[in-house]
């Protein structure tokens, strides 16, 4: 793999995992309740359904989804209602002010809604599948420039990750009123459902 291709491909993908998300969200939100640190399993199930997808993807999982074309149409219609019960959920907790000492949630339980979270999205699928080849050299070892790009993905993925717990336990220093954590779960809560609602009206 040539060297500005690489490059180029770190410039892209510092753009792309920047921008707000589901997966980005849930880092958020979980870091505003528990404190960066305990949202590390959080963080490690929304990477570890990333860096699956991107694999499935670079294996070929893509011709699949061309092979049968209702699979992605499940796959669409079941990420969307995971994340709709999610913003859901959010709207109608009841609110409490945040006190980040006294949550404790099971590190399983926090890895597994990382991962559902991260999994939920069957576009990033496709995405993967038709981003990832643009900066593979065909004359080279595909599994190797592939192997590359996708460990790139998953560290850029992480620093913005840390970016976004920090920037949460920043944030729960004004969440400690009712009324505000309120809000913020509201707003939350229809950011992933307006996340859902674009997984339904998209026919990518």
């Amino acid at each position: 793999m040539a060297l500005h291709s690489w490059l180029l491909f770190v410039a892209a993908v510092v753009v792309l995992c920047g921008t707000p998300g589901p997966n980005m969200l849930h880092v958020l939100t979980r870091s505003v309740t528990l404190g960066w640190r305990g949202a590390l399993p959080a963080m490690a199930g929304c990477l570890t359904a990333l860096v699956g997808v991107l694999t499935a993807s670079a294996a070929g999982l893509a011709a699949l989804l061309t092979a049968v074309p209702g699979l992605f149409d499940v796959l669409r219609y079941a990420g969307a209602a995971y994340l709709a019960w999610l913003g859901l959920r959010a709207i109608a907790v009841r609110s409490a002010p945040i006190d980040v000492s006294t949550d404790v949630v099971p590190s399983r339980h926090l890895f597994r809604g990382g991962f559902l979270v991260g999994i939920s999205n069957p576009k990033l699928l496709l995405f993967a599948t038709a981003f990832l080849p643009q900066f593979v050299d065909p004359n080279g070892s595909q599994p190797v420039q592939f192997a590359i790009l996708v460990a790139t993905f998953a560290l850029v993925e992480c620093l913005w990750y840390a970016a976004y717990a920090i920037g949460g336990r920043s944030l729960a220093r004004h969440l400690t009123r009712p009324r505000v954590r309120r809000w913020f779960d509201r707003a939350t809560g229809g950011i992933f459902i307006g996340f859902g609602a674009a997984l339904l009206v998209s026919r990518t």
